[in-house]
């Protein structure tokens, strides 16, 4: 079947594992795949984990960067220059993806991981508006873009590398590793600012305290440094090297050969990326600002969702291994689409921490379906020559077009319709675009690496 087509090859009958060479997995190879798994999913968790905290101590850093004196007007100022970092993540997917096309995962994700400690740690250290004036949101800013820019290659790196390392009829559970550790690097900064806010006074808060877990994400960095300088590069990227089958020019594949596959990972990726930015960074500060909810609740709660993902993210992508990836992405989207109204409706009438606890944890076990599965499905479209930079721009331009900018465009359609439900439209008309996706592919579960 042409790789120029939407879809991938039908789903295989699950085949079991076996290792480069062909033979009966031995324990060497085991322990290779366990540290690239360990190693991958570790330095992950500290690259989302410094990029995700941006949107959860919003409230603090508009006070520091945008001070105005309606706090809504300095909310949405805040929240546009968290999504003004994705839209650098398209342009990270096409350097850094091409980079790793060419020069090899491992290579790519070391700088991923060195690119987004300098500008968290930068974040951190940027003084506020009242001390040096307009140079603050600008630095800001600055330091924004260089963490989507690293973004921007590292998803799509990260899930190319487990995917490649994994056998067929456990990609699904394997792949699912990576949103596995983003939503680790969710209940650690959740956590963080639930106990920062609790212990904290407003003003200690807005004065320094949300600077410690930037402090705290760039002293994690040189954990991710040193365990992905210690692993193999992947078998399948390795081959195509031995096979001289590497890619000249990748991202001119990717838009021109594999522009269909690429359509359908962009479309796929829709209902999960509005589903996370709404429900996980929106919710807390909506809650918190609008809905009276103590923030410390607000976040306690945003753990608890956040807990909820993780456990159930490699129940998904093992259960993708089963029964096919469409069916279970499917489920997600048609759940958001049946629920995205009702949740946000359950908050706003009960806006207490239980209400709030019981609508994002549903959401999140939503979003566990969709994220267990994602990695596996996205790589399985694309060939190794191109599968880095193609699945990085398909997803990474979903996740800037309905993700980065998701709070701002919930906060605005609140302040315009006046209607604190208006945000589950944005879900829903998501999910749609992605339950539409599924429905145009074929089940691209175990199609053939190459």
């Amino acid at each position: 079947m042409s790789r120029t087509a939407i879809s991938a090859p039908a789903a295989r009958p699950v085949q079991k594992p076996v290792s480069v060479s062909g033979s009966e997995l031995t324990s060497d190879h085991a322990r290779i795949r366990r540290r690239a798994i360990v190693s991958c999913a570790v330095g992950n968790f500290v690259e989302l984990f410094d990029f995700l905290i941006f949107g959860l101590f919003a409230a603090q850093i508009g006070a520091n960067f945008f001070p105005a004196g309606d706090p809504v007007v300095s909310l949405l100022s805040t929240f546009a220059t968290y999504g003004v970092g994705f839209v650098m993540r398209p342009v990270g997917a096409i350097v850094i993806g091409a980079y790793g096309d060419q020069r090899g995962r491992k290579a790519a994700l070391i700088l991923t991981v060195g690119l987004m400690a300098t500008a968290t740690a930068l974040t951190g250290l940027i003084p506020s508006y009242a001390t040096i004036g307009i140079a603050a949101p600008l630095l800001l800013v600055a330091c924004r873009l260089v963490q989507g820019f690293s973004t921007g290659g590292e998803w799509g790196g990260a899930a190319a590398f487990l995917v490649e390392y994994a056998p067929p009829g456990r990609r699904g559970l394997i792949g699912s590793m990576q949103q596995f550790s983003v939503g680790l690097a969710l209940i650690a900064g959740t956590l963080m600012a639930a106990i920062l806010n609790s212990t904290l006074d407003p003003a200690a808060m807005t004065s320094w305290g949300w600077r410690i877990p930037f402090i705290c994400g760039f002293v994690l960095a040189p954990i991710g440094l040193y365990l992905r300088s210690k692993v193999s590069e992947t078998p399948a990227f390795d081959r195509a090297v031995a096979q001289d089958a590497v890619a000249s020019h990748p991202v001119r594949d990717a838009l021109t050969v594999y522009r269909r596959p690429v359509l359908a990972a962009f479309g796929l990726s829709i209902v999960g990326t509005v589903g996370n930015y709404t429900f996980n960074i929106f919710m807390p500060s909506f809650a918190s600002g609008q809905l009276g909810i103590a923030p410390g609740t607000a976040y306690t709660s945003s753990a608890v969702a956040a807990v909820v993902l993780t456990l159930f993210t490699p129940v998904m992508g093992h259960l993708s291994d089963r029964i096919g990836r469409k069916a279970v992405l499917l489920i997600s989207a048609l759940g958001y689409v049946v629920l995205g109204y009702p949740l946000f409706s359950l908050v706003v009438s009960h806006p207490t921490g239980l209400g709030l606890v019981l609508t994002q944890s549903i959401a999140a076990f939503l979003l566990a379906m969709y994220a267990g599965p994602l990695c596996a499905v996205l790589a399985e479209l694309f060939p190794t020559r191109v599968r880095f930079t193609a699945l990085s721009i398909g997803y990474s331009l979903a996740v800037t077009i309905f993700g980065g900018f998701a709070p701002f465009i919930a906060t605005f359609l609140i302040r315009e319709t006046g209607s604190p439900l208006s945000p589950a439209l944005f879900v829903v008309a998501s999910a749609l675009i992605s339950a539409v996706t599924l429905l145009l592919i074929k089940d691209p579960t175990n199609a053939p690496l190459d």
